[in-house]
Parts: structure tokens; sequence; C-alpha cells
């Protein structure tokens, strides 16, 4: 392919718009997805937290539980509260979401 000022113009727009994507943290996905549900702290003390009985991440079924087990419930859901985020996120999102809940269980 012959590079062309508008291919290399395509390129940097495309690099320009994933690399954002790319680069959000697990913190910046707990914040704009969880933080309402599960609070700062992830012990799900918030109103809604409560109101709709959410466990909190330092309860021992949720700390004994695997990786592969929070990113299938986080992707899947998990009864009637926990919506699914397949589709509104990447894999690589949710695995830092993991990482970052980890975070919040020491």
């Amino acid at each position: 392919m012959k590079l062309t000022r508008n291919n290399v113009a395509v390129f940097f727009l495309a690099a320009a718009v994933a690399i954002p994507a790319l680069a959000q943290s697990g913190t910046d996905v707990y914040k704009s997805k969880c933080l309402m549900c599960h609070g700062v702290d992830g012990l799900a003390a918030t109103n809604v937290g409560k109101a709709m009985k959410v466990t909190s991440f330092k309860d021992p079924a949720v700390v004994k539980s695997t990786d592969a087990q929070m990113f299938a419930v986080i992707k899947n859901g998990k009864g009637a509260n926990m919506k699914p985020f397949a589709g509104k996120l990447t894999d690589g999102q949710i695995k830092s979401v993991v990482a970052y809940i980890r975070t919040l269980q020491k």
C-alpha cells in the first residue's frame, strides 16, 4: 500500500480513537460502572447497594471466588440485580475491573 497523506491521517485518527479506550484503567471502569452500587470501598454500603442487597467485595464468598468467576459475573450478570456488561465492556476492561476489585479486598 502506498503511503499518502490520507492514509497517514486515517491511521492517526484511528489511533487517537483507540488509545483512550485501551488506556481505560480498572479504576476508571469501576468508577463509571460499579461505584453507584458497590461504593468507593466495595462494601456496597451505598443507598442503591443497600436497597438491592448487593454483596460486599469483602464477603468471604466473593474473596474466595476466582478471577474467572468474577469475570463471568461481570460479563454475564448474576441474579436480578447484577446486569451483564457483555457488549458494554471489553474483556480487557472486565479483567482490569477484576484486578481493581482485588485491591479493594485487601
